[in-house]
């Protein structure tokens, strides 16, 4: 079964919500990640009970975890389903959480975009050396290309995620708490945009008609 059977297949079991709404989704847990972090001794003092967590940076952590939980929730309310990467990304979350918050040590909740980031690359890639463009899968109702459309964009995604799992690396590395977690949310997702955008032209040569009903 070709890409295209599969996204007609998904599209059929999927409900589908706004664009917009599905990016709240996503980008709400980080903005709140931000802002906890940047105000975690305000929130410390208004809500004592946070204090359990630990500094800023671990309150931050434990409000980013309820928040995934919470983002995770009302997509499989909406939609009955969790898409691969919020899913993959939020188990990630958890699990690295869970660790920073127990051990007291924020290296593991700045690990995890390396980790996320390095994954979806590996495996993008590693399905491309099977012969399998699985951007498709996790793109199937955005838009619909050709085989060649969808193996070139999974090329350039695959090697984007091992771009920004080096970038994490060198952000939490080199620089503050604070710079890390600023860079999270106003670094990494215009940078996404932007990559987004510009893969434009492809999906715009590669693009095929939807079929129609009476096509088989």
């Amino acid at each position: 079964m070709d890409v295209e059977s599969n996204q007609r297949e998904s599209e059929k079991m999927v409900r589908e919500i706004s664009p917009l709404l599905k990016f709240a989704l996503e980008l709400g847990p980080l903005l709140i990640f931000f802002f906890a972090n940047s105000k975690g001794e305000w929130l410390a003092t208004t809500f004592p009970v946070l204090t359990e967590f630990g500094g800023p940076i671990f309150i931050a952590t434990g409000l980013f975890m309820i928040a995934t939980i919470v983002a995770l929730t009302v997509s499989w309310i909406l939609t009955r389903t969790l898409p691969m990467m919020p899913l993959i990304s939020g188990i990630v979350v958890l699990v690295f959480g869970a660790l920073t918050l127990y051990l007291q040590n924020d290296t593991f909740i700045k690990m995890k975009p390396t980790i996320v980031n390095a994954l979806f690359g590996v495996i993008l890639l590693g399905g491309l050396l099977f012969g399998q463009s699985l951007l498709g899968y996790v793109f199937n109702s955005a838009f619909k290309l050709n085989d060649e459309g969808w193996r070139k964009l999974t090329f350039r995604w695959g090697f984007f995620f091992l771009f920004l799992a080096v970038l994490n690396e060198v952000v939490w590395r080199g620089f503050s708490t604070d710079t890390w977690v600023a860079f999270k949310v106003w670094g990494t997702m215009p940078i996404t945009i932007i990559f987004t955008m510009a893969q434009m032209p492809l999906i715009m040569r590669h693009s095929v008609e939807p079929l129609t009903k009476d096509k088989k």
